[in-house]
C-alpha cells in the first residue's frame, strides 16, 4: 500500500540526499501537503519539489523535526521482518565487538531506527522510544525483541522530555517478563548494580566505556576524584586497578547508594568515599581546604541541551574545568568530558586551554576519546557524534 505523499520546498532535499534522515517542519511545502492532513506516527513518502522520491518516513506534524526517514525505499512496510533485519544487523555488529551481553544494542539513527535506543543488560533490555513513529510500532518491536533475544525482562523507559515533545506518555513500565530483584552488569572487569526503572536515561551510561578503561590504566597508587560520578562507572574500575583512594561526588543520593553497593560487589569499598554534594560547591570547598588530587574526572551531564543555552552552558563548563584545575596536583591528570552535542570538541579544547592559562598551568593533551563502539556515528548525522573527552597532563607553568 502506497504511503501518503509529503512534499518538500524547493532545494530542501539537499541534506537528505547527503544521507541525513531528518525533515524539519519549515522545509515542508505545506500548501501542497498541509500538515494537518497527517496524524502523529503516520508513514509518509517524502518527495522533493519536483516529485522525486526520497524515501519512507514517519511523521509527527506537531514537532520541529517533523519527519524521520526510516528507509530510502518508497512505501516500505514496517513490520516484523523490517525490525528483525534492523535489529539483527545491529546485534551482529555488537556480537563482533563484545564477548558479553552488556552494551547499547540500538543507537537510533546510526542503526537505522530513529527514535529508538535499546541497552542490553544481560537478560534485561531497556527500551527508550522517543518518537510517535516508533511508539506506533511498539507491539511489533517488542515481539521481535522477544523472538530475537529471549530476554527475561523488557523495560520501557519513558521518563524523558523528548516523549513529552512528541505528545507521548512518560510512564515507565516493565512491558515483558519481570525484572530480577538485583540487576548486575559488567563493564571494564567491574560489576555494577543498576536500577533501570528509576535510574537516569536507560539506567546506565555505556558510552564512556573506553575512556573509563583508559583511566583505570593510569590509576594505580593515585588519589582519584570522580565528579558527577553517578553510580561509579569511572571510580570503581580505578579502585580495582589499584588507586589508593577514590572520592565520588554526585548530587543524587540514589546513584551514590548504587555506587556504594557496587564497591562492595568489587571488594573496593575501603578505598572509596561517596559524597552527596553539588559539584561546584564541593570544588570551592576543596580549594579552600587545600585539597588536591592526582587524577580528576570531570564528566558532567549535558549542560547545553538546546542551542539557545550555549552561552550559559559554555560558562558552566569553563567554571567547572577551572575549579577542577585548582585542586589538581602538580603533574596531575584532568579527564574532561562533555556529552553536549552543541559544545564541539574545539569548544572544549578552548575551554581547557584558556582555563590552564588563567591559573598559569602548563597543559598537554596526551589522549582524546569519544563514545564507545556500541554508539556508532552516522557519517551524515553530526548529532550522533556527541561525546568528547580530553586526557590532560597538567604541570607548573613553563
Amino acid at each position: 500500500m502506497a504511503h501518503p505523499e509529503l512534499f518538500l520546498k524547493k532545494n530542501e532535499d539537499k541534506r537528505l540526499r547527503k544521507g541525513h534522515l531528518w525533515v524539519f517542519s519549515n522545509e515542508i511545502d505545506t500548501k501542497r501537503t498541509p500538515l494537518d492532513a497527517f496524524s502523529s506516527g503516520d508513514m509518509v513518502l517524502v518527495k522533493d519539489s519536483k516529485g522525486s522520491s526520497l524515501g519512507s518516513a514517519y511523521i509527527n506534524p506537531n514537532t520541529l523535526i517533523c519527519a524521520r526517514l526510516i528507509s530510502r525505499k518508497p512505501s516500505v512496510k514496517i513490520g516484523g521482518n523490517f525490525f528483525k533485519k534492523r535489529l539483527g544487523d545491529a546485534l551482529a555488529l555488537r556480537e563482533r565487538l563484545f564477548d558479553k551481553p552488556y552494551y547499547r544494542l540500538i543507537f537510533g539513527e546510526s542503526d537505522g531506527l530513529p527514535g529508538l535506543v535499546i541497552d542490553r543488560f544481560g537478560s534485561a533490555l531497556s527500551v527508550q522510544i522517543t518518537t510517535a513513529g516508533i511508539e506506533k510500532q511498539k507491539d511489533i518491536l517488542i515481539s521481535t525483541l522477544v523472538e530475537l533475544l529471549s530476554p527475561d525482562a523488557i523495560i520501557l523507559k519513558n521518563d524523558n522530555s523528548q516523549r513529552q515533545l512528541e505528545g507521548l506518555s512518560q510512564e515507565s513500565e516493565v512491558i515483558y517478563g519481570s525484572l530480577p530483584e538485583t540487576l548486575v552488569i559488567e563493564e571494564n572487569n567491574a560489576l555494577f548494580k543498576i536500577n533501570v526503572v528509576d535510574g537516569q536515561k536507560t539506567g546506565w551510561f555505556y558510552d564512556h566505556r573506553n575512556s573509563r578503561a583508559e583511566v583505570a590504566k593510569i590509576a594505580k597508587n593515585q588519589r582519584v576524584l570522580d565528579l558527577f560520578s553517578y553510580s561509579g562507572g569511572w571510580g570503581i574500575p580505578a579502585a580495582l586497578a589499584g588507586a589508593n583512594e577514590v572520592t565520588c561526588v554526585d548530587s543524587s543520593e540514589s546513584a551514590l547508594s548504587l555506587a556504594e553497593e557496587s564497591s562492595v560487589l568489587n571488594n573496593v569499598q575501603d578505598k572509596m568515599k561517596f559524597l552527596r554534594q553539588d559539584v561546584f560547591d564541593f570544588l570551592k570547598q576543596a580549594r579552600e581546604n587545600y585539597e588536591h588530587y592526582d587524577i580528576i574526572i570531570l564528566d558532567p551531564p549535558a549542560l547545553i541541551k538546546r542551542k539557545k543555552d550555549f552561552k550559559a552552558g559554555y560558562e558552566a563548563y569553563r567554571r567547572l574545568n577551572q575549579l577542577a584545575l585548582q585542586v589538581l596536583n602538580k603533574n596531575g591528570i584532568l579527564v574532561s568530558a562533555s556529552c553536549s552535542h552543541h559544545l564541539t570538541k574545539s569548544n572544549l579544547h578552548e575551554i581547557l586551554r584558556s582555563s590552564a592559562r588563567h591559573i598559569d598551568r602548563h597543559m598537554r593533551f596526551f589522549s582524546s576519546t569519544g563514545q564507545g563502539s556500541d554508539h556508532p556515528v552516522h557519517p551524515a548525522i553530526p548529532e550522533t557524534d556527541y561525546l568528547k573527552t580530553y586526557f590532560c597532563s597538567v604541570s607548573s607553568s613553563l
